[in-house]
Order: structure tokens, then sequence, then C-alpha cells
């Protein structure tokens, strides 16, 4: 007994069209691929391992061809359906037999593992089989425990051949949906301690039971170990269509007569052709059209009623003889035609041919669409990055279609734009959900960024720092890729800085900006791995959230950096007034053309003046030129802004400026790293904050300061000691 333990073609033009598709073989294979591992077809999105990666959907689909026999995994493959989405396979069988010889009882107990894959156990095809007399044996899944127990009653065995009866030695069970996992194991306590006990998963149409099976081996000699099983497999991920649209560039149904349909054992979908169609819909062009009349029982329903059968595309006509027309399902005689009946409908079969050839138009148009999408896709490593992205789990990065883009910005919208650089325009999106993203349409890209796009676009995605923005994804349907971005609603440093001079802006935010900002910069030099350069340091490009917190943004200009003296760029790209001299004369973009980008963000913190002033004298043109001027003048106060320029703040304020002299100087190798950059603006943001710098009297401030430490020529120069080293030496005595 048993015991469960847990439970859009007008008929005219088509016929016009149906004589091309008569007699045509679907395509099953992608050209140029493998197509057969010894007697067994291998249809894409199968593809036999070694052979070009495009002839496979993923690396779930790849079979192993070993001896003239395929493999998916440790598992013999001997048949595979495309229009059903299964696949049969041969599967060991879990055994607990009595050895007499040895007196002792022995066992093997299997288990199976395809969850992460795309293949499920088919519920609909296979069956739970325990066999033997008193065998009770369970199938142990996530979240299944289920089994049964099979007795033996009875002496006409024989009668009970081929029929799986639970008291002649045979229970079965029903597969539960989405089973991808289980093992397989015996009650010892319930097993006779004789003959042999069964537990399998096996296909139903293939399994006769035997009362021989109870006593011996003879189940498993019989199919020699291994039973067949069959595998419903999906597409997965997306997890349902409606996920897999919003990527046509990864979209599998890629045959225009083919539909999407959500897998209905666990997640995943499947492509089939369309009714009236046959072949392969993973194919481009691989559904073609089943001609019906080919069909006995098609062709008997026309001629039933006096006609004759004629294919259409996607279906059939039942055609009467000329002189007779369709009445009430019959052919019967026509009437004779009025005179205006000919003009009407030859202007009828006019438009309908109009309209049809429009419609092909049409589909052509968007088909073309679809292959210079699917180029660019594959052009700026869209695969890599996509298998990436799936094959290391918790990613939080997206490879946006650019329709989803296009909604998100109504079609780019002059009115949503955020701001323009010299490397493309920013764009505010919403995307479903209510979701506010930055979406940074880009100019251009160079050749060998080109190829290197998607690597370099993992890499950035995984930064994680509170003080950079957050890369979201990217487009990679169009010609020049799209970024898309964490949105800062709070503007730009350089909006708040030139924006509104009547603002007022302290010392103490000015220095948390510039710390936080160099902070950023730091990590991408010296933590971020690969080390990454920005390459366009600008105030345009600081973005400040709630309280004045910076956050980092815009890798228009990005690069992962150099490994060898080879790595050159063609063309200098940046912003005008944040430039490396240096970088403009060799070509070659280092962290130190990152630190004087940098030194010019700081003299816009210390001025409030803009880099450039095109319009002025030529002396005061460039605000790096004009500063290092002044300071050598001694008339560093006159640049100063008023806001910040008292008593209070000059010794902060002179060791600041000393910090961006530093940077802007014309040689790289003299300017200090972002990281030490960044560990001076916070040591001179403690001093600020350290009651030391409150208490300290005139007489005694004016004997500890001194050269600054962070000068090679001193811009202050009013003792022994800077300001920085007497306050690391008053906190180091608690003072």
């Amino acid at each position: 007994m048993i015991r469960p333990l847990l439970l859009c073609c007008l008929p005219a033009v088509c016929g016009l069209l149906a004589a091309a598709a008569d007699d045509v073989v679907p395509p099953a294979h992608l050209p140029g691929c493998e197509s057969r591992c010894g007697d067994v077809d291998i249809p894409y999105p199968f593809g036999i391992v070694g052979g070009d990666r495009r002839c496979y959907i993923h690396s779930g689909f790849q079979v192993n061809c070993t001896s003239g026999r395929p493999f998916m995994g440790p598992f013999e493959v001997t048949k595979f359906s495309v229009p059903d989405a299964k696949a049969w396979m041969k599967m060991g069988i879990s055994w607990r037999c009595y050895d007499h010889g040895a007196r002792l009882t022995k066992e093997t107990n299997m288990w199976y593992q395809f969850t992460g894959t795309p293949f499920r156990f088919s519920y609909e095809d296979n069956g739970i089989f325990v066999m033997g007399c008193n065998t009770l044996a369970y199938m142990r899944s996530q979240p299944y425990v289920i089994g049964c127990e099979s007795t033996c009653f009875g002496e006409d065995d024989t009668a009970r051949n081929g029929s799986c009866s639970a008291d002649a030695g045979c229970c079965e069970l029903n597969v539960p949906t989405d089973l991808g996992y289980f093992e397989a194991f015996f009650n010892e306590n319930y097993t006779s301690p004789s003959g042999c006990g069964y537990i399998v998963v096996t296909e139903k149409k293939a399994f006769r039971y035997s009362t021989a099976y109870r006593y011996s081996t003879s189940f498993w000699d019989e199919y020699d170990g291994e039973v067949p099983v069959v595998m419903d497999w999906s597409i997965r991920p997306p997890n349902t269509c409606e996920e897999a649209k919003l990527n046509l560039s990864s979209y599998a149904c890629v045959s225009d007569k083919s539909d999407c349909v959500n897998a209905t054992n666990g997640q995943g979908y499947r492509c089939k052709c369309l009714d009236g169609y046959q072949g392969n819909p993973y194919v481009s062009d691989g559904c073609t059209d089943i001609d019906e009349c080919l069909q006995n029982s098609k062709n008997s329903t026309c001629t039933a009623i006096g006609s004759t059968c004629q294919n259409t595309l996607g279906s059939y006509t039942c055609l009467c003889p000329p002189g007779e027309q369709m009445a009430n399902n019959m052919c019967t005689a026509k009437h004779k035609s009025s005179s205006w009946v000919m003009p009407v409908v030859g202007a009828s079969v006019v438009v309908v041919l109009i309209v049809s050839i429009a419609c092909a138009c049409l589909i052509q148009q968007r088909r073309k669409l679809q292959n210079i999408k699917q180029r660019y896709f594959q052009q700026h490593g869209g695969m890599m990055l996509f298998e990436e992205i799936q094959s290391q789990q918790g990613i939080p990065f997206r490879i946006f279609p650019e329709a989803e883009l296009q909604e998100a910005t109504d079609k780019f919208n002059e009115k949503r734009v955020l701001g323009h650089g010299g490397h493309g325009t920013v764009y505010m999106g919403l995307l479903k959900g209510n979701v506010q993203v930055a979406v940074k349409r880009c100019m251009s890209i160079d050749e060998q960024h080109k190829k290197e796009f998607g690597k370099e676009m993992l890499i950035l995605s995984q930064i994680n720092h509170k003080n950079i923005v957050k890369l979201l994804g990217c487009c990679l349907e169009v010609e020049v890729p799209m970024l898309v971005y964490e949105f800062i609603p709070n503007g730009t440093l350089f909006q708040l800085i030139h924006g509104n001079h009547g603002i007022q802006i302290s010392l103490a935010t000015r220095m948390q900006i510039a710390h936080q900002s160099a902070e950023a910069l730091a990590y991408l030099h010296s933590w971020a791995s690969p080390p990454i350069l920005h390459g366009d340091v600008k105030s345009a490009n600081i973005l400040i959230d709630r309280d004045y917190t910076v956050k980092v943004s815009d890798f228009g200009a990005s690069i992962l950096a150099p490994t060898d003296e080879s790595q050159f760029v063609t063309i200098v790209q940046g912003t005008c007034g944040y430039l490396d001299p240096e970088y403009m004369q060799t070509c070659q973009l280092t962290d130190r053309s990152d630190v004087y980008s940098f030194g010019v963000v700081l003299l816009e913190l210390l001025t409030r003046k803009k880099p450039l002033k095109l319009g002025g004298p030529e002396h005061e043109k460039s605000l790096a030129l004009r500063f290092i001027s002044m300071a050598k003048e001694g008339k560093l106060e006159e640049i100063l802004d008023d806001q910040i320029k008292h008593d209070d703040n000059m010794e902060v304020l002179e060791e600041v400026a000393e910090l961006a002299k530093q940077c802007l100087e014309m040689s790289g190798a003299n300017r200090p790293s972002m990281k030490e950059v960044s560990e001076r603006l916070d040591r001179l943001r403690k001093v600020m904050q350290h009651p030391w710098t409150q208490q300290q009297n005139p007489e005694e401030m004016e004997s500890l300061l001194g050269e600054s430490s962070l000068a090679s020529s001193g811009v202050v120069n009013t003792g022994n000691l800077s300001i920085e080293k007497e306050a690391a030496r008053s906190l180091e005595l608690g003072r």
C-alpha cells in the first residue's frame, strides 16, 4: 500500500507568398556550428563545447561531446526537443540489496543537483518509483521529503507485471514542481533483509514494472544501471517573458514568427513558434510555415465541402472551384455579379497590397534596427559583461535596453538635462517604481575602449565608497554606450560656489568638501583594484548631497590605470582650466593628472573664482597661474574669498594654499599623491575642530607656527613648526 509521507497577415497576400515557404526545412542550428554528436541532434540554444561561443546561448547550454555521445555534466543525453523544451537523460539507480554470500546489505544512494542550471525534473513526464518487498524509501529535496512503502502480498505475481501496484512490490509518487535537486535514501528499519529494493525518478512512459525486480538485481541489469529521465529546460535569467523583453539584446526569441512563454516548471522562459509555424524560434528565421494541405485532416476537410486546400502563411484556406463560391460552409454556384462588384474587389486588392508592402517594409526596418543593436551590444563586450553578471550573483548592476532609457528620460527631453560636459550630456531619468537616476549620454568612445568597455563597466560597478556616485548600469545597444548613475538631487560644487555669492559657505564646510573629494579620488587611485584614474576632476563633477556630503561623479573620461608605456591616449580629454599641462604635452594620463585638477578645485574653494576667466586681462585668465603669481608676490590674501579671510583662519588657509600650490607643480613627479593630499586635509580639519586651536594665545601660536610642513619653499614662514605639526604634537601629548 502507498503511504505518502509529506505532501498580420491578410489571406490574399499570404496566398501570394505561400509558395515561397513550401518545402523549406526550418533551420535548427546556427551557421558554422556543429549540429550533431554521434546520432543525437544538438539544436540551438544548445551547442558543443570547444566550438565558437556563439554556438550556444550561454554556458548552461554547453554540451560535451565525448566518444560520440553528448553529455550535460555527468549525464548522457539521448535527445533534445526545442518545441517541447525538454531533454532526455540517463541517470543512475538508487538500490539496496542483500548479499547472501557476504551476509550483509549493500546500497547506493544517488543524488542529483541541477539548481543553478536551465534544467528541472519534468513533473508531467516522470514518476518516483519505489520497488521491493517491504521497502520504504524517500526522496529528499528542498522543501520536500516524499516517499512511499512497497509491500508484497499474494502469490499471483505474474498477473501484476506491467502495473505498479503497492501490494505487488511497487509504489509510485508524483514528481513535485520546480525540482532541481534531490537525494534518495532507504529506511533500513522498514526494508526487507532479503531481495532488492530500488528508488528511481524515471520517465513514466518508459517504465514497465516486473515483479522479478524485487527479488534480484534484474531491474539494475535490465536498464544497465541507468534509467531514462525527462528534464524540462528554460532560459534563465531573466525569470519571466516580461523581464526578458526589457533587454532585446539578450532576448532569446529571435525568429520573427515566434513568441515567448513563461516556464511552467520553475523560473525562466522558453520560446515557441507561432501557430501554423514550425522550427527553431531561437534562430533567426528559424520558424517557417507549416503546409497544412499536406496533412490529411486538413485536406479532407476541404474535400468534404467541395473545395481544394490552399496553404497560406500560418494557416490554410479552402478554395472553391471556378464559378462557385463559399456559402454556409459549402461551395455553391455563383450568382451573376453586379457591375460594381469587380471595381470594388480590384480596389480592395490594391489597398491590401499597399498595406502588406508597408507592413513588410516596417518589419524589415525593425529587423535591421535589431541587428544594429545586436552588433553594438557585442562590439562593446555585452556578452562577456552579461555572463559575468550571471556568474557573479549579487552584483547590483544592470544592462539597460535603449527603450527603457528612452522612456525614463522622455526621449531625452531637453527639459530633463541636468548638465553638459566635455564627454556628453546628463539627463534626469525616472525608472519604473519612481526610481530617479542620472543617465549619461556620452559623445564618443575610442576603439580601445570599445573592446574593453564591458570589462571596465564591471570593474567600475564594484566601486563602493560613500563619496563616489554609484554606477547602476549601462546601455550597450547604441553606438556610444550610455551610463546610468544614482541620482544626487542637490546640484554640483560648481553651482554651490559660483551660482550665488550671497550664500555663506564656512571654511569648515569647504574643508569637509575638499577632504571628502580627495578621499574619494585617493580610493580610486590606491584602493580600487585595478586602480582607476578619473580623468576629468572638476567642481562640476563633484555633487553635493545632504549636509554638504560629497559624491564624486562622471567617470566619462575614466580609464583603468595603464600597465605599460604603450597605453597613451590619442585624444586629450578633460576640461580647460583643469587640464594637467604635463598630460597635454605627453598625452599620458596618470594619477598625478587628477592631482593637478584637484589643485584647481582647491583654488575654487579658497577663492570662489572660476578656473577660467576668458573675458579678463591675459594675466587673470587662468586661476592657477594667477594664484601662483600672487602667492610668489606675498599677496595671497588679495585672492582669497572675503567670507573666510580673517585672522582666525589664516594659518589653515595658508597651509591649504601651500597644498594647492604643490598640487599645481608643472612636473607630476613633484606633486603629492591623492592619498597624501587626503591625509593632509584630514589633519587640517582635525586642527580646526580641536580645542587647541581656540585655546592657544597669540604669542604661543606665533612661536609654534613655522615653515609649512607641506612646502619646499615657504609661503608661510613665521617660525619653526607648521600648524599641522603642532596640532599633531598636541594631540599626541593629550593637550
